[in-house]
């Protein structure tokens, strides 16, 4: 017989916790959620959508595997974490060394009710912040900051995204900006308030069609810096 004293409640929390948490992925941070593994479809990796890399995987393991007192499948979370907060949390309750992970940067979190549904998504925010911590994600954010109605150049992306040294990989970023629903980068402009070539943005004219739609007055190719500029 298990000793595991939490079954019947771990499996009706199981089944309420985990797809709570991967609606919440999509919404929250337009996660790509996958099966990786044909073999084992029961786990799901949550995907960061610009780099393709996890910062969340779901997998059930036998308890007996992480520390527990039973063989029964136990559903748990793999996040990414600051190794001195794993090296405190480690051996806490609902958490346990990472499971086919890196012990050092990974943490396995039991989703049987051990840890509490808002201590789970600190932990997922914290672990996708990590991932997305680079300049070339600080520089996709900054753009998403600018507000409607107004432009922003190369120079003072670069600021917002932390170093203002910077603005030429501004716009290597926003050449290469995998995903330009959610990132405005028709809003940045050069240092005069010039537009980007008229085929830049996949037609003619399209950064200046959509400065307009946005309320900013493009006079040849331009825009007025101390009126729309932040």
């Amino acid at each position: 017989m298990n000793n595991h004293t939490n079954t019947d409640k771990s499996d009706i929390e199981n089944m309420e916790m985990l797809p709570q948490i991967l609606e919440r992925l999509k919404k929250d941070y337009h996660a790509l959620i996958e099966r990786p593994w044909q073999k084992y479809p029961e786990n799901i990796a949550a995907k960061e959508p610009l780099s393709g890399k996890w910062f969340a995987l779901f997998m059930k393991v036998r308890g007996d595997r992480i520390g527990l007192p039973t063989s029964d499948p136990i559903q748990v979370m793999n996040v990414k974490a600051d190794p001195d907060f794993i090296h405190v949390i480690n051996h806490s309750e609902g958490f346990a060394p990472a499971y086919h992970m890196n012990k050092e940067h990974w943490i396995t979190v039991r989703l049987d009710g051990s840890v509490p549904m808002d201590q789970v998504m600190d932990l997922i925010q914290g672990s996708y912040r990590m991932l997305c911590d680079t300049p070339t994600r600080r520089i996709y954010e900054a753009v998403k900051e600018i507000p409607r109605g107004r432009v922003a150049t190369y120079a003072k992306v670069a600021e917002m995204a932390g170093n203002p040294r910077m603005s030429r990989a501004v716009g290597n970023a926003l050449h290469k900006n995998p995903d330009p629903d959610h990132i405005p980068c028709y809003k940045v402009v050069n240092s005069r308030g010039e537009l980007a070539g008229r085929f830049a943005f996949g037609g003619e004219d399209v950064q200046k069609k959509l400065l307009e739609a946005d309320g900013i007055e493009v006079i040849d190719y331009r825009v007025d810096l101390e009126k729309y500029g932040i």
